[in-house]
C-alpha cells in the first residue's frame, strides 16, 4: 500500500489525459476485471478461440509499476513502542496491586474492563519491550513496600 505523500503515480500523472489512458501509459490496469480476465472455461462455457491474439498496449511509464514493486518489496518497518497510555496503564496496576490480577481487574482504572488474563498478557508485552525499565520500576517499588511494613 503506498503512502499519498510518496505515491509514484501522482508524479506521472498528465492532467491532460484520461484516467483509462492515464493508467494504461503506466502499465497500471483501469479495470481489474478486463486486465486479469477469467477464461471463459473456468465459467463452464467452452468458446472456440479466433486464434487472434489481441494488440499488446505499449507502456509509456514502466518506471511507475517498477518503482511500486519495489518499493513494496522492501521490509516493513516495525515500530517497536508502545502507547504511553498503555505504559501508565500497566504501571499504574502493578504500582497499586503488585501481581494480582483479579484485584487489577476490580480497580476503577480499569476503563476498558480487561480480564485478569488481558491485564496479565497487557504487563507481559511491556515487560517484552521494555525489560530494563520494566527491572528498574520493580526494583524502585521494593522499598516502598518495606517502607510499608
Amino acid at each position: 500500500r503506498l503512502s499519498p505523500r510518496s505515491s509514484h503515480i501522482r508524479h506521472a500523472w498528465d492532467p491532460h489525459k484520461s484516467v483509462a489512458q492515464n493508467l494504461a501509459d503506466m502499465g497500471l490496469a483501469e479495470d481489474p476485471n478486463k486486465a486479469v480476465p477469467i477464461p471463459k472455461k473456468l465459467l463452464g462455457m467452452e468458446v472456440e478461440s479466433d486464434g487472434q491474439q489481441p494488440g499488446k498496449k505499449i507502456v509509456r511509464k514502466p518506471y511507475v509499476v517498477n518503482e511500486m514493486e519495489l518499493e513494496a518489496s522492501l521490509p516493513e518497518k516495525k515500530s517497536n513502542t508502545l502507547s504511553r497510555d498503555l505504559i501508565d496503564y500497566v504501571r499504574y496496576m502493578i504500582q497499586n496491586h503488585g501481581e494480582n490480577y483479579k484485584e487489577m481487574a476490580r480497580d476503577e482504572k480499569n476503563y476498558y474492563q480487561d480480564t485478569p488474563k488481558q491485564i496479565k498478557r497487557k504487563i507481559n508485552v511491556y515487560k517484552n519491550f521494555y525489560p530494563e525499565e520494566y527491572k528498574n520500576f520493580i526494583a524502585s517499588l521494593k522499598p516502598e513496600k518495606m517502607e510499608v511494613q
